[in-house]
Formats: structure tokens, C-alpha cells, sequence
């Protein structure tokens, strides 16, 4: 039977040819299938990958510099240096400033309006670990949280862009205390607080956008602020001389 089947060209050969015949033209190549794409990685396999990575970092000490232990920042003192967040709807961009305020041991965050608090889900991510360690208080009004501060003789600045505010590397920080008001992502500060103020401090920018994330900026300033006090590697605040010549001053 297969040596008819050969014979007359029949057989699955030939019904194959006939088949890809009616498919393809005439001459055209039988096409091959395409190898299955591989799976994406399991989540397992993510998290060894990650694990070796961390291991592999971690072995070099000298890239890395691990977290202080509580004992070695207990007591330590704090500068004088206070946030105070305007209506902030971001809890991402809080936890941000939550961290650099904790990384700088400054004095406190003023939370105000609906500025998320501690202990907001979305902020404890962001700050990783570091808002139990920030003093930080809630008010309902910015306007009644500056008028405190100034009640206290804490001069206090708007962090905004607007035409008469100093640029921040040019603007003396008084080393004795300062708060500064950040304002919400897409109003700014609002203008009853502003008018409250005593002045204005501005990151530059030098591209199309004239603002800056508010966490970003409020990390400049507060680094600006330890650089002018001149704090050392060790958190030890010596004050460049004559800074604190009066508030936004040059």
C-alpha cells in the first residue's frame, strides 16, 4: 500500500501540498511557526534575583552606608529649622519631606489643611521608616500655624515664585530658627498666608517649567539651611559668620 501511495503521489506529503497551495502563492515558502514567547519571570524569581543583588551590595560595605542606630542619634540635638506644608494633596510627596526632614534632624513639620499625616498608608511607604522620628503636628488652618510661629518670634519665609523672592543660595538663613511654608502642588501658597509672611525664598529653575516638585524643593532648602549653619558630617552646627543678619536678607 505505501509503494502505491508513492507511486500515484498520494499520501499526507501530497494532501499538505495541497493544502498550503490554496493558502500561499504559487512558490511562496512554507512558513515555519513561531517559537512561543518564554513566560515572564515568577514573582519567586523576582524577589531571589532582588535578594542577590541586595547581598551583593551589601558585601560591598564600601558603596553603602547603613542606618544609624537609635543610640547613636539619641539626644542629639535637632536645628532650628521648621516646614510648614500648606494643603498638600500628595501623601507621596509628604513622606518625601518627611524623610529629608528626618535625614536632617531638623525641628518639626507643620501638617495643615489636608496635608496627609502620619499614620496615612501612602505617606509611611514613602517615608520609609522615618516618620516616627519627625516631631510633626496637624493644624487646620496654615493662616493660624503662621501666625503661631510668629507669635513665637520664628521668622517665617513662603518658599514660592514669586517676583520679589531671593534665590535661596543668595538668602541668609537666621540660624537662631526659620519656617518656611511649602504650598500645594498646583496653587502654591495661598495668598492670606503669603501676606503674613515675612519673606520670600525661590529654587531657580532655568528650563520651560518655573517651579520645582514641592519635596524637591523643600529639600534644597533645608540642606541649604544646614550648609549656611555649617553642619558637619557629624550634625555639628557651627553658623557661617554673619549669617542670620535679619530675615531674607542678603
Amino acid at each position: 500500500r505505501r509503494e502505491s501511495m508513492q507511486q500515484t503521489g498520494r499520501g499526507p506529503a501530497r494532501g499538505l501540498r495541497a493544502i498550503w497551495a490554496g493558502v500561499l502563492p504559487l512558490g511562496a515558502a512554507e512558513p515555519h511557526p513561531r517559537p512561543a514567547a518564554a513566560p515572564p519571570p515568577p514573582a519567586q524569581a523576582n524577589s531571589i534575583a532582588f535578594m542577590v543583588r541586595e547581598h551583593r551590595n551589601d558585601r560591598r560595605e564600601w558603596l553603602r552606608n547603613h542606618d544609624r542606630s537609635l543610640a547613636e542619634v539619641s539626644g542629639a540635638p535637632t536645628f532650628p529649622l521648621t516646614l510648614v506644608l500648606d494643603n498638600l494633596r500628595s501623601a507621596a510627596n509628604v513622606g518625601n519631606i518627611f524623610r529629608a526632614a528626618e535625614a536632617a534632624r531638623i525641628e518639626a513639620v507643620v501638617c495643615c489643611g489636608i496635608t496627609p499625616t502620619p499614620p496615612e498608608p501612602k505617606l509611611l511607604r514613602t517615608a520609609m521608616g522615618s516618620a516616627e522620628y519627625v516631631k510633626h503636628t496637624h493644624a487646620g488652618s496654615t493662616l493660624d500655624a503662621v501666625r503661631a510661629l510668629r507669635d513665637r518670634g520664628v521668622p517665617v519665609w513662603a518658599c514660592e515664585t514669586v517676583a520679589h523672592a531671593r534665590v535661596h543660595w543668595r538668602t541668609r538663613m537666621p540660624p537662631e530658627g526659620l519656617a518656611i511654608v511649602f504650598g500645594n502642588e498646583l496653587i502654591g501658597v495661598d495668598a492670606q498666608v503669603m501676606d503674613e509672611c515675612d519673606g520670600f525664598v525661590m529654587v531657580p529653575t532655568h528650563g520651560v517649567k518655573n517651579s520645582l516638585n514641592v519635596a524637591t524643593c523643600a529639600s534644597v532648602l533645608i540642606w541649604e539651611a544646614l550648609r549656611q549653619w555649617d553642619v558637619g558630617e557629624k550634625g555639628q552646627g557651627g553658623g557661617e559668620e554673619g549669617a542670620g543678619a535679619g530675615s531674607n536678607g542678603e
